[in-house]
């Protein structure tokens, strides 16, 4: 009794639980610069720190040095997907941080 299988898409079944809201959870993947992709299943209340920290544990690099992008906008770690409207599948940018550059009217100087 309890527990009944639900096919999901032809794929292998997965165990559904009476009450089990699929809808309350999300799958995102995070695309780094290098093309390499790492998922993510979250629920859509849960802020994105905590799959930002995780990706970037996965993939060794410190959390300062690295820019989350949803459709062009910088990611702030207390939003939600619920918050940015995010759908099943959606892919997060995730990209080295650029510091530096110049003022271009100091480096060309036709003086």
């Amino acid at each position: 009794m309890g527990q009944k299988k639900k096919k999901c898409q032809g794929q292998q079944e997965v165990d559904k639980k009476p009450g089990d809201q699929s809808a309350a959870h999300i799958n995102l993947k995070v695309k780094g610069q290098d093309g390499n992709e790492v998922f993510f299943k979250i629920k859509r209340t849960t802020q994105l720190k905590k799959l930002m920290n995780a990706y970037c544990d996965r993939q060794s690099v410190d959390f300062n040095s690295i820019a989350f992008l949803f459709d062009g906008r910088l990611l702030r770690g207390k939003q939600t997907p619920d918050e940015l409207e995010m759908e099943d599948g959606d892919e997060i940018d995730a990209m080295l941080h650029q510091t530096g550059g110049t003022n271009a009217s100091n480096v060309f100087s036709f003086v």
